[in-house]
């Protein structure tokens, strides 16, 4: 009798992208980063899978393909031989994740496929085609973050930043082709870090920055370096030392090459702003507010880079009432948050949810709790992964009923 076809496998090959040699390729890497084991899995392993031919592959095989595809054996199709072949696999693997687990690692492997990560080159010799592809898919990865939120995102970008040191380490290229490489290292280092900040995971984040700075000073870019020292800073800034986040901020604005990238000296000083609100610094945070707007002006958004894209004039406006909350000016941040909703754009949905909530906590701050209950109930969540917009959201709710009088 003919083998049962598993289509459920065939259709996520589909969904994810994979050819069956690229899937094979992935299972290998995955059970030698995950797994510390050797698996030499081909594309005639995963014809037969498909076919029927094998209907319960051996744990080395499964236990990948359950990661990279965030689904249970039987979720992937396949049958097991008999009751006790299940259970030794089930203990072996983690089918019993959380749903919300799954879905990050299933939309972590849908990204890898989609934005080409996979398919970064090992080995051989890279050329300018290869660095442009390479940006290109910063970029994709840059855009994701806006719409996601970085729980979507940060493994896929982790996993970017590996092959893409892997491919320092064991490619062949000029000096010209090595700078970009590492600046390429320092972009994407960056991204993953925001996106692990995004999470919750602050230590990762941590890491992920300091990555992204000694990467950009081997690369001898200073509006990387710049980047990464502001990203530092924001790190120290959420760690309680908004003076240390503040004589980052100051460093930075320092360089002279700021003179020509306006886009990056506004965002500087709408950090600095919050940083001295935080210190009680009023007037200090009015003038680096004015700063910001004004060398605003004088940007050409056009030629941003793409990790800039989210600095639009919604999130000056934001920014700006960051600061105004930190200074316990709660009516003015709120005004400010409300214009920038108003102007901020319907692509940047994980930006439309934070900036929501942000609403809520301000008119919670001045006693307004229908309100804020009201406001943070109309949050748009639907594809947004955000481990800290999630935190903030059952805080003002929690918050938001606790009867009067109780602490």
């Amino acid at each position: 009798m003919a083998e049962k076809r598993n289509t459920q496998l065939e259709a996520l090959l589909a969904e994810f992208g994979y050819t069956h040699q690229q899937l094979a390729d992935e299972v290998n890497r995955v059970a030698g980063d995950h797994f510390d084991t050797s698996v030499n899995c081909t594309d005639r392993h995963v014809r037969r899978w498909i076919s029927g031919d094998v209907q319960w592959p051996w744990s080395r095989y499964l236990q990948p393909l359950e990661r990279i595809f965030g689904r249970s054996a039987q979720e992937l199709g396949f049958v097991a031989r008999n009751a006790a072949a299940f259970r030794v696999a089930s203990r072996q693997t983690n089918a019993q994740e959380q749903p919300t687990v799954q879905r990050r690692t299933f939309i972590a492997g849908a990204l890898t496929a989609t934005l080409g990560i996979d398919r970064t080159p090992q080995r051989g010799r890279l050329g300018m085609t290869d660095v442009e592809r390479i940006r290109s898919t910063i970029a994709r990865l840059d855009s994701h973050f806006n719409g996601l939120g970085g729980a979507a995102l940060v493994d896929a970008a982790t996993d970017y930043l590996t092959r893409l040191q892997r491919a320092l380490d064991h490619c062949v290229y000029g000096e010209r082709v090595e700078r970009a490489l590492t600046k390429a290292v320092a972009d994407v280092a960056a991204c993953a870090g925001w996106s692990a900040h995004d999470c919750g995971d602050y230590a990762r984040a941590a890491q992920l920055r300091n990555q992204a700075l000694q990467a950009a000073l081997l690369a001898r870019d200073p509006v990387a370096v710049t980047r990464a020292w502001s990203d530092l800073a924001a790190q120290a800034e959420h760690g309680g030392m908004p003076a240390e986040a503040a004589r980052i901020n100051r460093a930075a604005l320092s360089e002279r090459h700021l003179r020509a990238a306006p886009l990056i000296t506004s965002l500087l000083h709408s950090r600095l702003a919050d940083c001295l609100a935080q210190i009680n610094d009023p007037k200090g945070m009015g003038r680096q507010l004015a700063a910001a707007e004004r060398v605003y002006d004088r940007a050409d958004r056009t030629e941003a880079a793409s990790w800039l894209a989210f600095l639009t004039p919604a999130e000056l406006s934001g920014l700006g009432a960051l600061a105004h909350q930190s200074a316990g000016l709660y009516g003015r941040a709120e005004e400010q948050v409300a214009h920038t909703l108003d102007l901020l754009d319907a692509k940047f949905v994980r930006n439309r949810a934070y900036y929501t909530v942000l609403l809520a906590e301000l008119q919670l701050a001045q006693g307004d709790a229908e309100r804020a209950v009201a406001t943070v109930s109309g949050v748009q969540v639907s594809g947004v992964m955000s481990g800290r917009i999630a935190d903030r959201m059952e805080r003002v709710t929690a918050a938001a009923h606790k009867p009067e009088g109780r602490p």
